[in-house]
């Protein structure tokens, strides 16, 4: 009986810091952010249809050009001049007001050597700030007998862990052979 109790704490302990690490290295992602893939950054990383794309490489070297290809998510082709920025090729293209949510590739090709590098561009149907966040409760069917009370919520969770309580001492009763 206290291999199964070790064993079940083990994996509920296990399992609660694989959830707390998971969830302290996940970084979140936002419109704003610039996405980076194979040398091509296109900011921002996440547009609605109709937004504007900015598309920077560096690896045509100084002063090179590039040819980019929005035409995945229906933009075609646009060029990709030598920046301000050390040795940056910088172009424009607008995402048509047609394209459907999804991640589309962006690719560039250098004038030079032909180097072809690509990076994602995500569309969505809402940006960042127009994002709505949920409020209020979900209407599951499941529990809400207590209500949203703390007082009566922390009585329900202290009659279950009395519960839980008895049983597991009835049950180790049962394994020494004690009876009920």
């Amino acid at each position: 009986m206290r291999r199964t109790a070790r064993l079940l704490t083990g994996t509920a302990l296990a399992a609660a810091a694989v959830g707390l690490t998971t969830a302290a290295t996940a970084a979140p992602v936002y419109a704003g952010d610039a996405a980076s893939t194979g040398g091509l950054t296109v900011y921002p990383a996440s547009v609605v249809p109709g937004d504007r794309a900015v598309v920077t490489t560096a690896v045509c070297g100084e002063g090179g050009s590039a040819a980019g290809d929005a035409s995945a998510v229906g933009a075609g082709a646009f060029p990709l001049a030598p920046g301000t920025g050390e040795g940056e090729a910088t172009g424009r293209f607008e995402v048509p007001p047609s394209a459907q949510p999804g991640t589309y590739e962006i690719v560039a090709t250098c004038g030079d050597d032909e180097r072809r590098v690509t990076g994602d561009l995500v569309v969505t149907l809402s940006s960042a700030a127009e994002q709505v966040y949920p409020r209020g409760s979900v209407k599951t069917g499941v529990g809400g007998a207590l209500g949203t009370d703390p007082v009566q919520t922390a009585a329900g969770v202290a009659a279950l862990a009395v519960a839980a309580a008895g049983g597991t001492w009835l049950l180790h009763r049962r394994a020494r052979g004690d009876g009920i």
